[in-house]
């Protein structure tokens, strides 16, 4: 006996006894029995309500025996949707037609008048086959997404001084649950590293890691690429595409500069996680989704706690742990031994022997203000190790401003932001471009985006420019 079992078969059958003993059977048995007396629906039916399972006649029309109508619309099924099941319905004198069919993708045939139990069964394997083809092509294009989201090589979070380990504290204390984490800290922090690390100590370590800038994900694309969207759901969906929440469920998904998401996109973002449930874009039926949430920004506390900002039932939501990760300004005592990492780092990726690091220009390091944090002292040194030609490796070699010009720079920065620049005579490009980005660094915190935006650079060429000038 088939026990009652999800899922929706269509019969094609231009017999309406056929498609009534049909329906009346396996009603009985399955979640939805569609019955269609002309195949000339059934890419409506595809596109609106894809079948599980199609029982489709080999012939339409009185006198028809040679089963070409039934080849016909198997091509067709199987070139609209390649993962719904059909099997075919013959008369006797048609099995030799119906084993053809199967040749050409049909999955199994039944001849007509059936046997209830031979029906049922068939149907049955067709659908756990119908379920089995969806979950292989779920999966594909999860790996997809995956390649796409190539994983990046893994990096140690280092530093003992007292902020950084009270940071690396509340990390341990969490990961081992499923509790959503919010992690605050300036650009160049290292919060996707926090992120990663919170990953690899949960229970989901050997399920996926996805990360999204939402930053740089257009409003017009969150949906499709959060919630995923159908075949023809607009002008470019040529194909079905998984998004990511969907792609990472089982494990855990970051979603970086989460601040910057507009307060409407907040909203459908907050519904997904309250719902656990995602409906892609064109779809008519939603997905659970089974994944944990770490969220990061560069965004004060102040500002999340403005509604006019940052939704506050999805602040909630989001900040059952708080991480805070301190900027390299207030962690000196870690510098000596993020320098000595990097240093490392990049002698073995460019064949260059091992150095020391003499001590004016330690001093020098722990002094600066490191305005991009771990992300800068990274570009510092690996600029270091390319151009050093000495011993040891000195403070020149690191490009740093002087920090005294550069603190006394800093307490004049209101003053000075509305008065000419002692260089804004010149013409030259190199200086006035540096002006520029130093002046839009300033203005907006050292916030990347905002700043890439005000400039009209995308965060990758404002990278570049930033390392070009040293900043």
């Amino acid at each position: 006996m088939v026990e009652n079992t999800q899922g929706t078969i269509l019969i094609v059958d231009d017999d309406p006894d056929i498609q009534i003993a049909g329906r009346l059977l396996l009603k009985r048995h399955f979640g939805k029995v569609i019955t269609l007396s002309t195949p000339e629906d059934i890419p409506a039916i595809l596109s609106s309500t894809p079948p599980d399972v199609i029982l489709l006649d080999m012939n339409f029309g009185p006198g028809e025996s040679s089963g070409q109508a039934g080849f016909e619309w198997l091509g067709r099924i199987r070139a609209q949707d390649n993962e719904v099941v059909v099997i075919m319905i013959t008369a006797h004198g048609g099995v030799k037609e119906a084993v053809d069919a199967m040749k050409r993708g049909a999955s199994d045939f039944v001849v007509k008048p059936w046997q209830n139990e031979k029906l049922l069964a068939t149907v049955s394997a067709g659908l756990e086959l119908s379920k089995t083809r969806r979950k292989a092509k779920t999966l594909t294009r999860s790996n997809e997404r995956l390649a796409a989201n190539s994983a990046k090589a893994e990096q140690p979070m280092l530093g003992h001084s007292p902020p950084m380990l009270a940071a690396l504290t509340l990390i341990e204390r969490a990961a081992p649950t499923d509790a959503n984490v919010l992690i605050l800290g300036e650009n160049g922090t290292g919060k996707e590293l926090a992120a990663r690390a919170l990953h690899r100590a949960s229970r989901r370590a050997d399920q996926i890691f996805m990360a999204v800038d939402l930053g740089t994900v257009s409003e017009t694309l969150f949906e499709s690429e959060l919630f995923g969207h159908k075949k023809g759901a607009f002008t470019d969906a040529r194909t079905d595409r998984i998004g990511l929440l969907e792609a990472a469920s089982g494990g855990t998904l970051f979603l970086d500069e989460i601040g910057n998401l507009p307060l409407h996109l907040q909203a459908k973002l907050l519904t997904v996680l309250e719902q656990r449930r995602v409906t892609p874009v064109g779809a008519s039926q939603s997905v659970p989704i089974d994944v944990r949430i770490i969220a990061a920004t560069n965004r004060s506390p102040q500002d999340l706690a403005n509604p006019n900002i940052f939704r506050t039932d999805l602040l909630f939501r989001l900040n059952t742990v708080e991480v805070t990760l301190p900027p390299l300004r207030d962690r000196a005592a870690d510098i000596p031994e993020l320098v000595t990492h990097y240093l490392r780092v990049y002698e073995r990726r460019y064949d260059k022997p091992q150095k020391r690091v003499s001590d004016t220009a330690m001093e020098r390091l722990q002094r600066y203000s490191w305005p991009g944090n771990v992300r800068t002292l990274r570009h510092s040194m690996e600029r270091a190790v390319i151009l050093s030609e000495q011993d040891a490796y000195e403070a020149e070699d690191f490009s740093l401003p002087d920090t005294a010009r550069a603190a006394a720079s800093r307490v004049e920065t209101k003053q000075e932001e509305n008065e000419p620049t002692a260089s804004s005579h010149t013409l030259n490009l190199e200086q006035l471009e540096k002006e520029a980005v130093e002046r839009a660094l300033r203005t907006y915190r050292y916030n990347i985006s905002h700043t890439a935006k005000a400039l009209g650079l995308t965060r990758a060429a404002l990278y570049r420019r930033m390392e070009k000038h040293g900043l």
